[in-house]
């Protein structure tokens, strides 16, 4: 089993990518707005329970995908709610249940951040699309991205067509 974990910040075309990917290795697609937004529907984003939930069922979730042998890509993005060490736990319970977890990173340049982060199909999934917000919290986006794990490869999503990131990262495996 080989997880594919794509981080990010918010508007790197995480999603996207993954998609492009998933078409061209038939790996499943885990989301973490799936969850984000399952548990945001019942505690505040960023409480105690919210952050324990949310990293439990993502943890769950790719253990079991770890045993049953899926292959699976894992959209992140690296944030302060996130509890420190989290990539690094999700890479030993993969590890230990015989898989692999490939980092892959993707960046973008501020100015084309802010010109994607109001984009209506970021509605969908209850994305953040606020400019002020984006503006307040980005120093903390680039912080948590600096403690992630060293990634096998970084993508600038602002110069890279999706399909040709999903190409690249396929190409890496």
């Amino acid at each position: 089993m080989r997880l594919i974990f794509l981080y990010g910040p918010p508007a790197s075309g995480k999603l996207t990518v993954a998609r492009a990917l998933a078409e061209r290795t038939g790996f499943a697609v885990f989301h973490n707005h799936l969850i984000v937004d399952a548990v945001g529907a019942v505690f505040p984003f960023g409480s105690a329970p919210f952050v324990r939930l949310r990293e439990s069922f993502w943890q769950d979730t790719l253990a079991e995908a770890a045993r049953a042998g899926r292959s699976t890509i894992f959209t992140f993005a690296p944030e302060p709610t996130v509890s420190p060490g989290f990539a690094r736990r999700i890479q030993d319970v993969v590890s230990a249940e015989g898989g692999t977890v490939i980092f892959v990173r993707l960046t973008i340049a501020d100015a084309i951040q802010d010109q994607r982060i109001a984009a209506a199909d970021r509605a969908a999934f209850g994305k953040l699309r606020s400019l002020p917000l984006l503006h307040e919290l980005r120093g903390q986006f680039k912080a948590a991205d600096a403690a992630m794990p060293a990634a096998r490869l970084t993508i600038d999503t602002g110069m890279v067509a999706p399909a040709d990131a999903a190409q690249m990262i396929a190409a890496s495996l």
